[in-house]
């Protein structure tokens, strides 16, 4: 692999790395950047070796929001264990069969939830809804399966998604949500990775380095989210999801 294209590799992670510790979607950057400058390289190959640096810019971002943010450990755990597995069942499932047929289905959903953001202003800003324990853990659960299975299917944007679960389904706000966001996506990425690993699918000439970036890019996102707070990161969010819409409305109106 030549050293130019490792190099546009690691600027591509930084960036993935920033964006995906404030807002999630860092893999709308990582994801496209791999499969452009790789053409000939095979999919699941690619995916299993952007786990790497997803995992450690999320860890690095996760240690952040650990010291300044409460968590719900509770539930933290419960939703990180049904991540996990499901990752590991999507990221299976990927190896064997095309992801293409949701992206129609998903452009849909995001096209929701950007209308829905731009338009409700005090969507994230709110003061935490109370909800039972065994209800925030049946949701908890469902939310987990669902977006799990998804990360490890098909990835981009996984982090947005939960956060758009904690603060609509389980009444976080923006800052909460990020944050409680990334610990159940580093389970899902742990999920994923057990499974590539063990076939055989990294590139490890190129996850390596794109690690160590992605891990000083979820570092400063990190930080700038805890400092800036709620406002700061809904007009973030908006963004990425505005992105991904980009991204999905190529992948299914460009290339049919």
């Amino acid at each position: 692999m030549e050293s130019y294209i490792i190099i546009l590799l690691c600027i591509a992670s930084f960036l993935a790395g920033f964006i995906d510790a404030v807002a999630g979607g860092g893999g709308l950057i990582q994801t496209p950047t791999a499969l452009i400058l790789l053409p000939q390289q095979p999919v699941s190959s690619l995916m299993g070796s952007l786990k790497i640096p997803g995992f450690t810019g999320t860890s690095v971002a996760s240690l952040q929001y650990l010291k300044k943010v409460d968590m719900n450990w509770k539930l933290l755990l419960t939703m990180s264990f049904f991540s996990c597995l499901a990752a590991f069942a999507g990221s299976y499932v990927m190896t064997i069969v095309s992801n293409d047929f949701m992206k129609p289905l998903l452009f849909l959903v995001l096209t929701g939830v950007a209308i829905y953001t731009f338009f409700k202003k005090d969507f994230g800003n709110h003061k935490p809804k109370k909800i039972s324990y065994k209800k925030s853990v049946a949701l908890g659960i469902l939310i987990s399966v669902l977006i799990g299975f998804y990360d490890g299917f098909i990835g981009p944007g996984t982090g947005s998604f939960l956060i758009l679960a904690f603060i609509s389904i389980l009444g976080f706000d923006f800052l909460h949500a990020s944050a409680n966001a990334k610990l159940v996506n580093l389970a899902s990425n742990v999920g994923s990775l057990v499974l590539f690993i063990s076939k055989g699918k990294i590139l490890w000439i190129m996850a390596i380095p794109m690690a160590f970036c992605n891990g000083i890019g979820g570092w400063m996102g990190a930080k700038l989210a805890i400092k800036k707070g709620n406002s700061f990161i809904r007009v973030f969010f908006l963004v990425v999801v505005i992105g991904t819409l980009i991204r999905l409305s190529y992948d299914i109106f460009m290339k049919a």
